[in-house]
């Protein structure tokens, strides 16, 4: 029997109807892309250093938990949409030709891939660090230089977080104390938390938080004795519990810290070969009554003239004749890093790169950079590497290995080489 033409007219159309169908579904597939499939994330860099916005430009009124929303919802409105501010999206259920979605749609999907390939991985935050906004990288931050200080500030993270699981796990439980933020310095406009770190360019970061305060127009004006004797600056210490646990929580926390014997001679040098009126008579007069055989008369009166191994001496002895001093203390006692979330860990030795990158973080003007000059004895060379050779070359073996044991979780901490290579 012989179809009819209809029939196989019918026929046709409905194949036809079905080919097409199967084509687009196809097609549909190949353009969608996996990021839309799982749940989303929104494009950017997910620091656990948290850049914050200036205070003073929060709107008034605003509640904490306002203040620590507001800015993560508006930027995860702005980079999620995929589209520039103010362009108007049409809505999902008003009908569209189909070439008009599918170009919308690719042009969409490249500008996310685009996104995605020039951003960093995002960084694992911690349970127990605050709350890190998505942040918008200002213009020319996303080169290769940025990058690479970026990945420096994960590393250093997880290597100080891995230290403290292994030899500090009892400190995480612990309640943060006065004590443990007595160091501490804030500058409530950037929201910024210090932790000061003697002899790792304390002197100079006080004078970059005292321009951030709007306290100094300009870092050269301000003398030494303004920077660690004026009360201009406040310490979390002296805030109440509430104030304490807020400022920890919403804050972006940072400190600085150095090579742990280049510190230990810096300071070696600076309190005890020139004329101090606290140091000599405190520690100085202790130290030459203590570890000098057949000490002068004149010595002992003004505790002048400190050597090298008697200061080492001292520092060693469990019953020292005088007690620690923040110069030479640990970094993880004085900063508490294994009970304190730091969101940023810059080094001494790259002190440059680290705080211009962390001032462009925090969103400082731009016109502030951090000081170059030597804050005290400016004609004396720096403590480098190959002065703290010669000052350790004064020691027995023992006493070298001794001293690496009394730093060894600063060592460990903040990834610093053995300064010999017989020390284990």
């Amino acid at each position: 029997m012989t179809p009819r033409p209809g029939t196989m007219r019918l026929a046709c159309m409905f194949s036809s109807i079905l080919l097409f169908g199967a084509a687009g579904l196809l097609l549909f597939i190949s353009l969608q892309d996996p990021t839309e499939l799982a749940p989303q994330q929104v494009p950017g860099i997910k620091f656990n250093i948290r850049p914050r916005q200036p205070h003073h430009d929060l709107p008034p009124g605003r509640s904490q938990d306002g203040d620590l929303k507001a800015p993560t919802e508006r930027v995860t409105r702005d980079l999620s949409s995929g589209a520039p501010r103010g362009h108007n999206q049409p809505a999902p259920d008003q009908p569209q030709p189909p070439l008009q979605r599918g170009t919308r749609l690719r042009l969409r999907q490249r500008r996310r891939r685009l996104l995605i390939k020039k951003m960093p991985a995002a960084a694992t935050i911690p349970a127990n660090s605050s709350d890190a906004p998505f942040i918008r990288p200002g213009p020319g931050m996303l080169d290769g230089r940025w990058v690479s200080l970026h990945r420096s500030q994960q590393e250093r993270k997880r290597m100080m977080q891995e230290a403290c699981a292994k030899y500090r796990a009892s400190s995480s439980r612990r309640a943060v104390t006065p004590r443990h933020v007595s160091r501490i310095f804030v500058e409530d406009r950037h929201r910024v938390l210090y932790c000061e770190v003697p002899k790792a360019g304390c002197s100079n970061w006080k004078r970059v938080l005292m321009v951030l305060a709007g306290l100094a127009s300009s870092t050269a004006d301000i003398q030494h004795n303004t920077v660690h004797y004026g009360s201009a600056l406040k310490r979390l210490d002296t805030f109440d519990r509430q104030g304490i646990l807020h400022r920890l929580s919403t804050y972006t926390k940072m400190l600085f810290v150095r090579e742990p014997f280049e510190r230990l001679v810096s300071a070696f040098r600076d309190k005890f070969e020139h004329p101090n009126s606290y140091y000599h008579p405190v520690f100085g007069k202790a130290i030459l009554a203590r570890y000098r055989a057949n000490a002068s008369r004149e010595a002992l009166r003004t505790g002048s003239g400190v050597r090298f191994p008697e200061f080492i001496q001292y520092l060693l002895d469990v019953h020292r004749p005088v007690g620690m001093d923040i110069h030479w203390d640990h970094v993880s006692r004085l900063c508490s890093p294994c009970l304190i979330d730091y969101d940023f860990v810059g080094k001494f030795e790259s002190m440059e790169d680290d705080a211009n990158f962390f001032l462009s973080l925090i969103r400082a003007p731009r016109n502030l950079t951090f000081p170059r000059f030597k804050d005290r004895h400016s004609q004396e060379a720096r403590t480098t590497a190959r002065i703290a050779h010669q000052y350790f070359a004064q020691l027995s073996a023992l006493q070298r290995q001794r001293t690496y044991d009394f730093y060894y979780m600063d060592y460990l901490m903040f990834n610093y080489s053995k300064p010999f290579a017989d020390l284990y």
